[in-house]
């Protein structure tokens, strides 16, 4: 890393201390489990049954409503509970004209296809009693054209409303729209209503679902990075900025985390987001370092192109370009993730081969970061891009879930969220290869080795330049002293506790 890229430090208050040992699952609510109760269809929605495979790119894209709702979720929070995970990240549960629900119709509501406030708030509850935390996701760079505002702008010019958005005379609806989309009308923070209702007033959006009753925990900011920005019009630092102080004022354990495909350590210096999806410095690296799919584009990373393939040490170099361009803590507010519901599934990135998805879900579960969990991917759900990855779970029949797969993730989870190193530990690479990765996560009260290939591989590691041994095997191939060889016929992972070696000799 090179010294003008080398963050040191901040002087503001740190993120929420309780997000260092959670693990978190994201749920799209409209394919994740389905109750028996019966909700209004409205005239936008193309239903399909629960086991069909999305359609995918096409007419039908936003438009295919399988009928998951809160109801649903709540039934299967025991599963959830048993995953070991103790944080849900909910995709928007506000009303739209899409499955997605990114078009907001209203921020004040629960969609009532998803069961309305009432499914919320008994949601909220059986969380509480199972120490599960909810995360919210808020678009504040856009809302829905079927959102009361903007009708209320359209009809009054002289409303407070009319503000709210900008105005084009040259595109057919006349108001301008993200990425040129009449559907996603954008926000004009240079209002003060709008900075109100959003986020600087008692009854904010912002504010109010954070409180007891409405029972978030925070946060997820989708396009980040382009909320208050157009052209030269640019209040993204402020409205970021009051955001964070709006939480901080009502809910100060809130975390706050902003989607951001782009390179984004300016918004990452602790005056604003807690942290990102580690989408730069996490997510894009492994793939690239894991893919065995060729048909996989690069799309979703911002190239025109496939996706690269790199060796392990790009893979570091990736990473620590990314680390160090920002302060520890904002690091480890990040999400760090492996996928979502805007990607291919990671088993369908590898071509299905367990062991190599092992792997990435074994460096995603032990790297600085808080792990997201895509639903289903703990059972092998597939998937080659957004639309297609958003697959429903068949609850009635799971033989076709990976069960052996779910039993390791659920071992690995319970370590990442118990284990001192991982959850206070800083970071050190120890071996770096073509085909392998090990480094050291290391706090006060212990030191974790960790162990990743993303093949077949013959490996030596030495311990005793760095005046360690293996104490205690907590995953993977069982190891003592302070040289460890590894065999293996597939990619293989593993995970130690390591002690002085002095210590060990005396």
């Amino acid at each position: 890393v090179h010294s003008n890229n080398d963050f040191q430090i901040v002087a503001v208050p740190a993120y929420p201390q309780w997000i260092k040992s959670s693990v978190f699952y994201q749920i799209f609510p409209d394919r994740f489990a389905k109750s028996k109760d019966s909700h209004p269809i409205p005239e936008w929605a193309e239903q399909r049954e629960w086991n069909e495979l999305p359609r995918g790119r096409s007419k039908y894209t936003g438009r295919e409503l399988y009928g998951g709702d809160l109801k649903g979720v709540e039934q299967h929070l025991d599963y959830v509970s048993d995953l070991g995970v103790n944080g849900i990240y909910f995709t928007p549960f506000f009303p739209a004209r899409s499955n997605h629900r990114y078009d907001a119709s209203s921020f004040d509501h629960v969609d009532p296809i998803l069961g309305g406030n009432k499914a919320m708030f008994s949601l909220v509850t059986a969380a509480n009693k199972r120490k599960i935390r909810l995360l919210g996701d808020l678009t504040s760079n856009h809302c829905g054209a079927g959102h009361p505002w903007l009708a209320k702008a359209i009809k009054d010019k002289k409303s407070k409303e009319r503000g709210y958005f900008y105005w084009d005379k040259s595109v057919k609806h006349g108001y301008v729209g993200w990425w040129d989309l009449a559907s996603l009308p954008k926000l004009n923070f240079n209002s003060s209503a709008l900075r109100k209702a959003m986020y600087e007033g008692k009854n904010s959006i912002v504010k109010k679902w954070l409180t007891p009753k409405y029972g978030m925990s925070g946060w997820r900011i989708d396009v980040g990075n382009m909320t208050g920005r157009l052209g030269a019009d640019d209040l993204h630092d402020e409205v970021m900025h009051g955001i964070r102080k709006s939480m901080d004022e009502s809910k100060p354990d809130a975390w706050l985390v902003a989607e951001n495909g782009d390179f984004i350590a300016s918004d990452l210096n602790g005056l604003g987001w807690h942290g990102a999806m580690n989408y730069q410095g996490f997510m894009r690296p492994v793939w690239n370092w894991v893919n065995k799919n060729s048909s996989i584009g690069g799309g979703f990373q911002g190239l025109p192109f496939a996706m690269p393939k790199i060796n392990g040490r790009q893979l570091v170099e990736s990473m620590s370009q990314f680390s160090a361009a920002i302060p520890w803590r904002s690091l480890v507010a990040s999400m760090v993730l492996l996928d979502s519901h805007d990607t291919a599934r990671m088993r369908t990135v590898v071509l299905g081969d367990k062991a190599v998805h092992l792997s990435a879900m074994a460096l995603m579960l032990s790297y600085p970061g808080v792990p997201s969990i895509f639903a289903g991917d703990e059972i092998g759900l597939e998937g080659a891009w957004g639309e297609d990855g958003r697959r429903t779970i068949n609850w009635e029949d799971r033989s076709a879930w990976d069960h052996e797969f779910l039993a390791e993730i659920k071992q690995l989870v319970e370590i990442r969220r118990h284990r001192d190193g991982l959850i206070n530990g800083g970071l050190r690479w120890l071996a770096i290869e073509d085909d392998y990765v090990a480094y050291l996560r290391e706090s006060r009260k212990e030191s974790i080795l960790v162990f990743i290939s993303r093949k077949e591989i013959t490996a030596a590691l030495d311990l005793k330049p760095y005046g360690y041994a293996i104490k205690e095997t907590l995953y993977g191939q069982s190891a003592q002293g302070s040289k460890v060889v590894i065999d293996s016929k597939t990619a293989t992972q593993a995970v130690w506790v390591v002690e002085s070696s002095q210590k060990r000799m005396g």
